[in-house]
């Protein structure tokens, strides 16, 4: 079966687009962000395309292109559009498949469903993007225990930020969670740094088994 992995953060600007960026060019796979929200700027794809170096056939078409940077289910409200979460469905494709998410778990997509719940519908491993700032481990606890007591499947946290061993471990031991490894700030953010700071920090292996 081809691998298919859902990124997803604790929290908002977390820098989980540009480690999306980092491991769809890690790992060879194709990108796919269901709903973006805020067109004025370089949007979530673009960026992973620019940092992640990938082909134009390597980049899936979103589902919802919402022009208000907000929370999708205001975005579309703002915009005229129903979302059809029922209609959020990965995919099929050739080499692995990136998907992913906005913001944290609990993000409406509209005002009955949160992304959290398409995440179970689908059953797809997940991959926990936290800080490692302040505050990192009550958020990383609440998004962990969140996901385990759906029953959706967690393959592991990644870090990003300056290194913490200390909330780190604890993180890893309390939610009892594979920890993948620490993505830095870097500075210049590129894809040549980015693609070093992966070799270095992560196992390729880690994201499919």
């Amino acid at each position: 079966m081809i691998p298919r992995i859902v990124v997803t953060g604790t929290d908002t600007n977390i820098g989980k687009t540009v480690f999306a960026a980092g491991l769809a060019d890690f790992l060879g796979a194709d990108y796919w962000k269901p709903v973006q929200a805020g067109l004025e700027d370089e949007t979530d794809t673009q960026t992973v395309a620019r940092l992640g170096g990938l082909s134009g056939e390597r980049i899936l078409p979103e589902r919802y292109r919402l022009v208000t940077p907000a929370s999708p289910h205001l975005a579309a409200r703002l915009d005229g559009v129903m979302i059809d979460v029922d209609a959020l469905t990965p995919p099929d494709t050739a080499r692995p498949l990136l998907i992913e998410g906005a913001g944290g778990l609990m993000v409406p997509l509209d005002r009955h469903t949160l992304y959290i719940d398409v995440f179970k519908r689908w059953q797809i491993p997940v991959v926990l993007c936290a800080r490692t700032a302040l505050g990192t481990i009550n958020h990383s606890l609440l998004s962990i225990a969140a996901l385990k007591a759906r029953g959706i499947p967690l393959l592991g946290i990644a870090f990003i930020g300056e290194p913490n061993a200390e909330s780190e471990n604890i993180i890893c031991e309390i939610g009892a969670v594979r920890r993948l490894g620490t993505l830095p700030w870097l500075a210049p953010l590129t894809r040549e740094t980015l693609r070093a700071a992966f070799r270095d920090a992560f196992n390729a292996d880690d994201f499919t088994t």
